[in-house]
């Protein structure tokens, strides 16, 4: 007899199907790989870069607010010889700023011991008395004077800064690293976060993971309290029991991602397991009494506070454990008046502690693999927000600046005791050598061992990157 076919509806295809498609998107989406696009996006393990890389982590110092790069790493002694005098006209009306709508007078560094600029190291870069502690390693610097970027504003510059696009919904730098190269270290993500003060503009999508799955997200660490948020076991459960839990939920999930192949379900197995393995190494990580007297001094830490400087030791600790990505953060280097008075304030805090994360890098034989960045999202102007006249000279602010401002590396794979670009007299535009916000991470992610046009990510119908479709490898300040 013969037996006609039934037809199979689309639904029933896939509910007779779905094990089987499930199970290969699982072995897709967990395989270790180095391929670009979907199919590796919720593994955590480790995994190959393009080609050799010269960095295997990078500790990324985002100054929030824009510190004053002219009164910190670009004298301007014209700008001081004409202190008080109105700014030229047409580089005013060029410009584009947040606050200063009327013409301006011209604001050059204060000339006296405090903000005087010192040649230092036997490189001779000349980096503001306010420094004194980073003055001691510059032969480790590679200063680029010739920043500039799209956005004006906090937030969106922030963005644009840290994600390529200025507005929300775009990867950040880190999240870009954590999908493109993993994790070393099984216990501890890849992509770690760790704040001083308040992060003002973009907020926690400076290190969010955009269209990415939300696996390769920057996760925050805190320095008081518990470390990592809803981490610890509530009161009466042990981890035996607490493990028992997650192997029952992770199976129902894992159930669920052969059924539909979410990779979201992936990303959440994978985040259950690792939140349980966290139990045991951030803990230990965290405790930074176990280090040495002389570390503590070198730092200025103290073990149960919250501090940049805490932040800093922990940044090693971190790469130490082969964490890839640190991101701190730093408030409160928006200065709209009294600047002098605010970035002397702000440079005593971090001076001590930034140095001693290069010097300690070093000594430990980790510089040469950890790159260390020390970014803002714009700089500031070269002339006077408020406070216009001398007598009023001690309250005046620098406003936001995006055409031309200051970042430095310093570590695997960059030069050192160079300074790259250059600014006109006036440190208002730039004379020489321009690096873009996406040139700049062109090359963080080329010292890495990633080129920067094949790391992409498809979304909603084409291939997504973190520079765009620009960017070029600065490879002038490359060793």
């Amino acid at each position: 007899m013969n037996v006609l076919p039934t037809r199979l509806g689309r639904r029933a295809l896939f509910q007779r199907t779905g094990f089987g498609l499930g199970a290969f998107a699982l072995t897709q989406l967990l395989q270790q790989g180095s391929g670009e696009g979907p199919g590796r996006d919720s593994a955590l393990t480790n995994r190959e870069s393009h080609f050799p890389a010269q960095v295997k982590s990078v500790i990324y110092l985002h100054m929030v607010g824009a510190p004053s790069h002219l009164d910190l790493f670009d004298l301007k002694p014209e700008l001081q010889r004409r202190n008080g005098e109105d700014c030229p006209k047409e580089l005013f009306e060029a410009g584009k700023f947040a606050f200063v709508r009327n013409l301006p007078t011209l604001l050059g560094t204060p000339d006296d011991a405090t903000h005087r600029f010192t040649r230092s190291g036997d490189s001779g870069l000349p980096i503001s008395n306010l420094l004194p502690n980073l003055q001691t390693v510059a032969d480790e610097l590679t200063l680029i004077k010739s920043m500039h970027t799209n956005e004006f504003n906090h937030g969106p510059a922030q963005m644009f800064m840290l994600s390529g696009f200025g507005r929300f919904g775009r990867p950040s730098i880190g999240s870009w690293v954590n999908y493109g190269l993993g994790s070393e270290n099984e216990n501890l993500p890849g992509f770690v976060v760790l704040i001083t003060g308040n992060v003002l503009g973009a907020g926690s999508p400076a290190w969010g993971s955009g269209f990415l799955p939300s696996v390769h997200q920057g996760v925050e660490f805190r320095s008081q309290g518990d470390p990592v948020l809803f981490l610890s076991n509530p009161k009466g459960v042990e981890p035996a029991s607490r493990k028992r839990i997650i192997d029952a939920v992770n199976s129902l999930n894992q159930t669920q991602l052969a059924d539909v192949g979410d990779p979201e379900i992936a990303t959440r197995i994978s985040q259950y397991e690792l939140a349980y393995r966290m139990q045991t190494a951030v803990p230990e990580l965290m405790d930074i009494s176990s280090e040495s007297k002389s570390v503590h001094e070198m730092y200025g830490t103290q073990p149960g506070k919250t501090s940049f400087a805490n932040n800093c030791l922990l940044a090693r600790r971190l790469v130490e454990r082969g964490v890839r990505f640190v991101q701190l953060f730093d408030q409160g280097w928006d200065t709209h008046n009294s600047v002098f008075t605010g970035v002397a304030k702000k440079a005593k805090q971090v001076d001590q502690p930034v140095a001693a994360l290069i010097r300690d890098l070093r000594q430990r034989g980790l510089l040469d693999s950890t790159l260390v960045v020390w970014s803002s999202e714009f700089g500031r102007t070269p002339f006077a927000q408020g406070g216009n006249g001398a007598a009023n000279a001690k309250k005046a602010g620098r406003d936001h600046h995006k055409d031309a401002f200051t970042v430095w590396v310093a570590g695997g794979g960059t030069k050192g005791g160079i300074s790259f670009g250059e600014t006109d007299d006036l440190g208002y535009t730039i004379a020489e050598n321009p690096v873009h916000v996406h040139d700049f991470n062109a090359t963080l992610l080329h010292l890495m061992g990633m080129n920067h046009e094949r790391l992409t990510f498809r979304y909603q119908g084409r291939q997504y990157r973190l520079t765009d479709v620009e960017g070029r490898v600065v490879r002038e300040i490359l060793a």
